[in-house]
């Protein structure tokens, strides 16, 4: 009865109190990259393996997808085949490796999209709902942002001289994809149209116009969220009678057309539907814009 007593005081204590914040190390990149340099050093010294210099690297994710979500998966494909379920594998079942990864942000223990893109795109955990950043950046403050930006590994591989890609069947400015080259006090910044007035006058960017801002020369951008390029109430080139499609900035910018003028010597095309795509010789393609509803 003692224990009872004193595991129920102590929860309740943990509720009351709250998540704690995070302590002042954790608002230092360089704490979670050497955290991180520990663990990769130490799975080297148990293992002989392959540590010469990737090519190529393509990251697959599924967002949310822990091992149950996995194994409903796994069940239902084998049993819409007439099988039991269990005994199917997922295409992802047969990379050669695989692993898990624990998930949370220095301010809570069940995280959000934006926070964990941060850590496993840039190397840093974050405080909720803030991408590309560290944790010294609070969510919704813009005046928090400069100066704890922190780099995604998108940008390394420009930098090292390599082609580099987003492809989504999201909005390309959802945080999931963002933080690969977004630096945000608030994921929901899609466009200007969304963000608060004072962070507008602090001089904070939106989403969207980093993504042309930021990294301008990604070779390959496929995914949703066309509308929040395009000014506001401009028509949706495919959905021209449903408003919400409608374009949602308040500067003007159709920042689709910026990128298309920017990259127009470069091989570039931009295509809006699976059509257009499957037309393409993209042996002929060095920039390609898929912007979906």
């Amino acid at each position: 009865m003692k224990i009872f007593l004193l595991l129920v005081s102590v929860q309740i204590c943990l509720i009351s109190a709250g998540f704690p914040a995070c302590v002042e190390h954790e608002k230092d990149p360089w704490y979670w990259r050497g955290q991180a340099q520990k663990t990769l050093q130490k799975a080297l010294s148990l293992q002989h393996l392959n540590t010469r210099v990737a090519k190529n690297i393509i990251m697959f994710l599924g967002d949310g997808m822990g091992v149950a979500t996995v194994t409903a998966a796994r069940i239902l494909k084998g049993q819409l085949q007439s099988k039991s379920g269990e005994e199917t594998q997922l295409e992802m079942d047969k990379f050669p490796y695989v692993a898990l990864s624990k998930t949370y942000n220095t301010n809570a223990q069940v995280p959000d999209s934006a926070g964990t893109a941060t850590a496993y795109l840039c190397g840093v955990k974050a405080n909720e709902g803030t991408l590309g950043v560290t944790a010294a950046t609070v969510r919704g403050q813009c005046n928090t942002t400069t100066g704890n930006e922190v780099t995604s590994i998108l940008r390394w591989a420009k930098d090292a001289g390599k082609a580099v890609g987003i492809v989504t069947t999201t909005r390309v400015t959802h945080a999931t994809p963002s933080a690969a080259y977004a630096h945000a006090a608030n994921r929901d910044w899609f466009s200007d149209n969304e963000m608060p007035p004072e962070a507008l006058q602090q001089g904070c960017k939106d989403i969207a116009r980093q993504l042309v801002d930021n990294v301008p020369d990604i070779e390959v951008i496929m995914g949703g969220g066309r509308k929040y390029m395009a000014p506001q109430n401009t028509r949706d080139i495919e959905y021209p009678n449903e408003p919400k499609a409608n374009g949602t900035r308040l500067d003007g910018r159709n920042l689709t057309e910026e990128w298309i003028e920017r990259v127009k010597t470069e091989n570039a095309q931009y295509v809006w539907n699976l059509r257009q795509l499957k037309q393409l010789n993209l042996k002929e393609v060095d920039f390609l814009l898929d912007f979906v509803k």
